[in-house]
């Protein structure tokens, strides 16, 4: 017998799609999902795929794409799509994508100047998307994924 979980459709809300394998419960914290969010989600890990092998996806009833972090979700899954959904149809997709400029996060150096209570913005650049690159531009110290995540 051949059984299928499936899951349903949403009627409103947003499906993050192509997100990278395992990272779903990281993209789930920068969001803000605990266990005092009401909005009905559900998340789908290790999904084959044609274009990825595997893939997490994560829909969520009821928030809206400016709900979203997009820079911050770019940052542990640059390439993957938002399906924003309205009465059970996709009306839009976009295509998330690493800025050149990263002012979302601070910078993972404790001594850098945008962590010692002065009024600067932080801002790291981007070296290399895959696998993340960044380059504080005022310590100039580089960091990976890993460093970022902490911060995130």
């Amino acid at each position: 017998m051949n059984e299928e979980l499936k899951v349903r459709k949403i009627e409103n809300g947003i499906v993050l799609d192509h997100l990278p394998a395992g990272k779903s419960p990281d993209i789930m914290k920068i969001l803000g999902v605990d266990n005092q969010t009401e909005e009905t989600i559900s998340i789908l890990m290790n999904v084959s795929s044609t274009r990825q092998n595997k893939k997490d996806i994560i829909k969520i009833e009821g928030k809206g794409f400016e709900d979203l972090v997009v820079d911050k979700i770019a940052l542990l899954a640059p390439g993957a799509t938002v399906n924003i959904i309205k009465d059970f149809n996709v009306v839009e997709k976009r295509k998330i994508k690493i800025p050149d400029v990263i002012d979302v996060v601070s910078c993972p150096n404790p001594s850098c100047i945008t962590n010692q209570r002065e009024p600067v913005k932080p801002r790291l650049l981007v070296e290399a998307a895959d696998p993340l690159k960044v380059r504080c531009y005022y310590c100039e110290r580089v960091f990976n994924e890993h460093d970022l995540l902490e911060k995130l």
